[in-house]
């Protein structure tokens, strides 16, 4: 499944995992990983892998020694990570982002990284997952989300005590990107 059209396929058919219309545009990426310090950040997570746009944005920032694990649910989309990234220090996880805490090994993200359709998942496994982002990062470590939604901030709010909201009209749709520091 190397081909933009298969992903496309699979983005459409599985739309209540995959929760898009589109892939990331290159200038979303680049403006959401421009609030991101990648110098010194050890353990990055990325939750929500879709078809790689994000992921290949954060390797080519990322330290040499940087480990990035990578979480993405829907099964044939892991599958193409896979294949993209055969990197060691590239993990493609395919497993549900409520779990984050049993692969970090019991240590702390420096960066956690977010495209997941937030407004699509139920909520009690939403909840779940702010928590968990929250447990599970590093004192001063950001995470950051792309969303449709204004409302998610405010969902955030109630596990972080910083969060900047940052709109962006290039993308279609426009999207909110929000940095979230504890």
């Amino acid at each position: 499944m190397n081909n933009k059209g298969a992903l496309l396929k699979e983005l459409f058919t599985n739309l209540s995992t995959t929760g898009a219309v589109t892939f990331s545009s290159k200038s979303l990426v680049n403006k959401m990983l421009s609030y991101a310090d990648f110098k010194g950040a050890k353990l990055i997570v990325e939750l929500g892998g879709g078809d790689g746009s994000i992921t290949h944005g954060i390797v080519d920032r990322m330290d040499p020694d940087a480990v990035l694990l990578v979480f993405e649910i829907n099964k044939p989309f892991c599958d193409n990570l896979k294949k993209i990234f055969p990197k060691k220090n590239v993990k493609i996880i395919c497993d549900s982002a409520e779990n984050i805490d049993q692969y970090l090994g019991g240590k702390k993200a420096d960066l956690i990284l977010s495209s997941l359709p937030l407004t699509l998942i139920p909520k009690p496994s939403r909840e779940q997952i702010y928590k968990k982002c929250k447990e599970n990062i590093v004192e001063n470590g950001k995470v950051i989300q792309i969303c449709y939604s204004y409302l998610l901030k405010f969902q955030f709010g109630r596990y972080f005590e910083e969060i900047k909201s940052h709109l962006m009209f290039k993308n279609f749709p426009p999207t909110f990107i929000l940095v979230c520091e504890q």
